[in-house]
């Protein structure tokens, strides 16, 4: 077989793998990148990028239904659903097109094809051997569905949904999770009737409860129809559409069925357990710097056991990178990483929630203040409302910062720099907010618990 040595063979392209192989080129090492499909995997083809472009084209056709509101006189006439895909695909296209472009430049070798571990730590790729002292596994993750449940047809996981030409006139999303409230939020927003069903008692279950709560009686307002604490008993397809079956005896119709329940480790098939490296229900297990039982073998991104968030694989790429090349880098504990629902209202979240602070700290030992967006400005003036949540260790450092409204996802990062330093609610208190801007209820939020509220009670 014809072999090539390089000094890291990254197998997948996605955003852990070029994360790699992007700063291990900058640091002078030679890189093999091995990609089945296209760089920049799921997130940037059928998950992060794509889902975000249908969710901004669904917040423009909510602006345009409530322009009258702000004075300014429009129609919604519904939804080009051409236009719509084109417009999807520009933005894929374009950042693929980036990606390949700064991939290249950086002297990367891109080699097409499906890659297997070998017990000797080389890379087969069809009659090819890729060598390197160390491999870095990156092939992300799948959708999951239910015992019971065939996709197909009328029944779709999100890569399904995205695919889609129509915008359902009636669809059930299985599932109240990230994928499952973003797809109701933008399906509800192009005009389509949605039901999410949920076994867990509420949606993003993951979340604090409080941001729960928010969302939940938003989409009740947009009317989302929920259904949390049932589980889903059978689905079928039908020629018009497809029918779900609840526990309890009850019965909805609706075009789709979305199957949103999670995604699972791209791990089978890889030669992982032939090569030694050691599975837990199929996420590779690492230690905290992400090596692997095997020798010179790594793990990235939504192979391993944590939340799977495209900017979560970014992180670990560039930290075995630097590891490999001799540095010293900084390990991010998975509750250090911010997570943010795109949904609208969105979510954004980082640290400890209220429950996990009291479980491991103890109830009289931890504080909360909660603000509601209503006392900001200019949330009043884009029409959201919210709250903002941040959780201290009495006398002590920020645990958690927990927001809900609209564009609340870019204020996650000053949420992440405070639980990420330790910082004290009074080490933050003398810095100064914009005004008018959301970044003040944050600044309120903290002033609070600092024991000098300004405007909240």
């Amino acid at each position: 077989m014809p072999e090539h040595s390089f000094d890291i063979v990254v197998l997948g392209g996605g955003s852990g793998g070029y994360a790699a192989a992007l700063r291990a080129a900058e640091l002078g090492r030679t890189v093999a990148l091995i990609e089945k499909d296209k760089l920049g995997g799921t997130c940037l083809h059928r998950g992060c990028i794509p889902t975000k472009a249908l969710l901004h084209a669904a917040e423009v056709a909510d602006t345009v239904r409530d322009a009258q509101k702000h004075g300014v006189r429009a129609q919604f006439d519904g939804v080009d659903t051409e236009a719509l895909k084109t417009y999807r695909e520009t933005i894929v296209a374009k950042k693929h097109r980036g990606l390949e472009g700064l991939v290249a430049r950086r002297g990367i070798t891109v080699v097409e094809g499906e890659g297997v571990l070998r017990a000797d730590r080389t890379v087969a790729v069809g009659d090819d051997l890729y060598r390197a002292p160390d491999v870095v596994l990156a092939t992300g993750s799948y959708s999951r569905t239910l015992p019971g449940i065939d996709i197909g047809g009328r029944i779709l996981t999100s890569e399904g949904a995205l695919a889609l030409d129509e915008i359902p006139s009636r669809v059930v999303i299985l599932g109240g999770g990230v994928i499952g409230v973003e797809f109701a939020s933008l399906w509800r927003s192009l005009g389509a009737e949605v039901t999410i069903v949920e076994a867990l008692p509420r949606l993003v279950p993951t979340e604090d409860a409080a941001l729960s709560k928010a969302l939940e009686r938003a989409y009740r307002k947009r009317g989302i129809a929920l259904r949390t604490g049932v589980r889903l008993s059978g689905a079928r397809s039908t020629e018009s559409g497809v029918e779900v079956d609840l526990e309890g005896d009850e019965t909805i119709h609706a075009d789709y069925l979305l199957v949103a329940v999670g995604r699972g480790p791209a791990s089978d098939g890889l030669g992982l357990d032939e090569a030694g490296v050691r599975r837990e229900s199929g996420f590779v297990a690492t230690d905290e710097h992400l090596r692997t039982s095997a020798p010179g073998v790594w793990a990235v991104g939504d192979l391993v056991r944590g939340p799977q968030l495209a900017h979560r694989g970014f992180q670990h790429g560039i930290h075995v990178a630097e590891t490999i090349a001799g540095l010293a880098p900084i390990a991010v504990p998975d509750a250090h990483i911010p997570r943010v629902t795109y949904s609208s209202p969105e979510l954004a979240s980082v640290g400890l929630s209220q429950v996990d602070a009291e479980e491991t700290f103890g109830a009289d030992a931890v504080a909360v203040v909660e603000y509601n967006l209503a006392g900001n400005g200019k949330s009043e003036i884009i029409g959201t409302g919210g709250i903002v949540k941040v959780i201290r260790r009495v006398d002590g450092p920020i645990l958690g910062v927990h927001l809900a409204g609209d564009r609340v996802g870019e204020l996650i990062t000053e949420g992440q720099l405070a639980v990420g330093w330790d910082a004290h609610p009074e080490d933050i208190a003398p810095l100064v907010h914009a005004h008018p801007t959301q970044s003040e209820a944050l600044g309120e939020a903290f002033l609070a618990l600092a024991g000098k509220p300004l405007h909240a009670v």
